[in-house]
């Protein structure tokens, strides 16, 4: 189930999620969905998520590779976030 693709609604709801305040974020963020919303699972979705949880600086620390995941976010240091920041990384 975890490499399901997403439905057209929990798309919906995930593009909605992700609005930020940092215009920085809101670009990297639209080059990611147009990249990959066609090919987004449900695992890719949590790990999109989870990364939303994330404030704005540190979210784009992370896009630009200043910092690591574990050094912002310990709890969040699992393959499935990795797996959606490298997605994110390549969309720079």
């Amino acid at each position: 189930m975890d490499n399901e693709l997403i439905d057209e609604r929990a798309l919906s709801k995930l593009k909605w999620r992700c609005r930020r305040g940092l215009l920085e974020n809101d670009i990297f963020i639209e080059r990611f969905f147009h990249k990959f919303e066609s090919t987004l699972t449900v695992r890719q979705s949590r790990g999109l998520t989870a990364l939303m949880d994330l404030s704005d600086n540190d979210l784009l620390d992370l896009h630009l590779g200043r910092k690591l995941l574990a050094q912002v976010s310990p709890e969040l240091d699992h393959a499935e976030v990795q797996e959606v920041l490298n997605m994110l990384r390549e969309t720079c």
